[in-house]
């Protein structure tokens, strides 16, 4: 199982997809992406790592960076439990789930040509997310 809670399991795959849909469309998840937008667009060094939520080092996931921002304890809070994540962010589960999905899961890839699979950089994946980010606001809110 992912930090995201997303299995190969995909029954009801439709009502969870329908519930991630709703959370970003909703006004929590549009004000937390515009937060989101702006606390990436804000870090001096543009990278993100994977796992969890702050590093030793002080480097940050995707949520991670918005906690660090609002002055969130991030020691504090679970990354494997997307409940208390949500609940940190003030956000939905399901809208936690999936950003946590789409920032440790949903970049590398398998290289057909090369065979093997190909793991994105940590700057890499800041652009990602962050054209994710921008991808998922409603017009009025870009």
């Amino acid at each position: 199982m992912s930090r995201s809670g997303y299995s190969d399991d995909c029954e009801n795959v439709e009502l969870w997809r329908t519930a991630v849909r709703n959370a970003i469309r909703g006004k929590r998840g549009q004000a937390m992406l515009r937060d989101l937008a702006a606390a990436l667009d804000a870090m001096p060094e543009k990278r993100l790592i994977t796992a969890e939520l702050q590093d030793a080092e002080g480097d940050f996931c995707t949520l991670g960076v918005l906690g660090n921002v609002r002055g969130l304890d991030l020691k504090s809070i679970d990354p494997e439990d997307r409940d208390a994540v949500a609940a940190a962010f003030n956000i939905a589960p399901a809208l936690a789930a999936e950003i946590v999905f789409e920032n440790d899961e949903n970049g590398d890839h398998w290289n057909y040509a090369l065979g093997k699979r190909i793991f994105e950089t940590p700057e890499e994946r800041w652009t990602r997310m962050r054209e994710w980010v921008e991808s998922n606001l409603n017009g009025a809110n870009r």
